[in-house]
C-alpha cells in the first residue's frame, strides 16, 4: 500500500472544496496516509471569454488533469461528474462515484423572484445550452446572456452585469455554502440536469489495485449504477457541453427510471422520453433511451450541431 498519494484537482473554490472533501474521506478511512493536492489549470479554465459551445472539443475542464494521471504524476483525479466527456481515455477508468448531492440547477435572482415571475424580456446568464435551450422553451421572451467562469465570478456578474438572473448547479452552490442566494430550486421536469450532474466522479489509473482499494470505500453503489446508466445515454448520443441534451436517473426499488432530453437551441423543439427497467441493466436502459430520441428525432438536431 503507498504511503503518499497526490490527487489531481482544478484550482476553482469548488474544485478545490470536491478535492479536499474526498482528501478528507480518504484519511478518515487511512489515517497513515499523507495525501496531497495538485493543482492543474485545464483548457476551460483558460478560455474564459467564449461560450463553451464555441470552444468545442471534448473534456475542457478533466483533459490536462488525464495527461497528469496517465504520466504518473499525480494517483487519482477528483472532477465533477457533468464535466466527464462520454469516452475515457485508455488506461483511466471511474474508480468511484461518492452519493450524488442534489441534481437540480438553481435559479438566483436580482429581486428574489422565482422563474415565473420574472419579468418579460428578462437576462438570464447562462453558457449552457442544455439550460438555455429548456429555459427558452418554457420562456420564449427571455434572453440568453453568454456566462463563464467559476460559481462567484458569475454570482458576481449577476450583481454587476445587467442580468436579472443566473441558473447554476444547485451542487456547487450547497457545497460553497451559497444557499441563502438562491431563489428558486427549478423542478426536474422544468430543467432537466446534464448528465451527472450533482456526483463527484474519482478517476483512477486502470491498473493500479492499491489505488482501487483507497477510493472503493468512497463509492456510493446506488449513484454509481445511475451515473452508469446515464453516462451509457451520453455515450450514444456522443454529447458534450456544445449540445443541449440532459439526462437524469432515479432508483425505485429494483428498477432504474431515466429521463433524457435533446433540444434545438434556440428551444422552439425538446424531443424528452423516459424508460424504466431493471438497475442492473443501467447501461442498456441509458443506450435504449438514447436509440429512442434518435428515432423521435433527436439525430437530426445533433447532426445539425455536431456538423455531421
Amino acid at each position: 500500500m503507498k504511503s503518499n498519494i497526490t490527487i489531481g484537482t482544478r484550482g476553482s473554490a469548488l474544485a478545490l472544496w470536491q478535492a479536499e472533501w474526498i482528501k478528507s474521506a480518504i484519511i478518515r478511512n487511512h489515517p497513515s496516509l499523507s495525501v496531497n493536492l495538485e493543482i492543474i489549470k485545464t483548457k476551460g479554465d483558460k478560455i474564459l471569454d467564449v461560450p463553451l459551445a464555441k470552444v468545442g472539443g471534448k473534456g475542457l475542464f478533466v483533459k490536462e488533469i488525464e495527461e497528469a494521471l496517465l504520466n504518473g504524476r499525480i494517483d487519482l483525479a477528483v472532477h465533477s461528474m457533468k464535466d466527464m466527456p462520454a469516452e475515457i481515455p485508455d488506461g483511466l477508468c471511474i474508480g468511484a462515484v461518492p452519493e450524488r448531492e442534489t441534481p437540480n440547477d438553481v435559479l438566483i435572482s436580482k429581486h428574489n423572484l422565482p422563474l415565473s415571475e420574472l419579468p418579460d424580456g428578462a437576462r438570464i446568464g447562462t453558457s449552457s445550452l442544455r439550460r438555455s435551450s429548456q429555459l427558452l422553451n418554457l420562456r420564449p421572451d427571455i434572453t440568453i446572456e453568454p456566462l463563464r467562469g467559476n460559481l462567484g465570478t458569475r454570482i458576481k456578474k449577476l450583481e454587476t452585469g445587467g442580468l436579472d438572473a443566473i441558473v447554476l448547479a444547485a451542487a456547487g452552490v450547497k457545497r460553497l455554502n451559497l444557499e441563502e442566494k438562491i431563489s428558486e430550486y427549478i423542478d426536474l421536469e422544468t430543467l432537466l440536469p446534464a448528465v451527472g450532474q450533482g456526483a463527484l466522479c474519482i478517476e483512477t489509473r486502470e491498473n493500479d489495485p492499491d489505488i482501487h482499494e483507497i477510493v472503493s470505500k468512497l463509492n456510493h453503489r446506488i449513484t454509481h449504477q445511475v451515473i452508469t446508466g446515464e453516462r451509457a445515454f451520453l455515450n450514444r448520443l456522443e454529447g458534450g457541453c456544445q449540445v443541449p441534451m440532459a439526462a437524469f436517473g432515479s432508483i425505485k426499488g429494483s428498477e432504474l427510471t431515466i429521463t433524457g432530453m435533446v433540444a434545438e437551441i434556440d428551444g422552439s423543439k425538446v424531443i424528452k422520453q423516459v424508460i424504466t427497467g431493471p438497475i442492473t441493466d443501467a447501461e442498456k436502459i441509458g443506450t435504449e433511451l438514447a436509440e429512442r430520441l434518435i428515432d423521435m428525432g433527436a439525430g437530426e438536431i445533433l447532426d445539425k450541431l455536431t456538423g455531421n
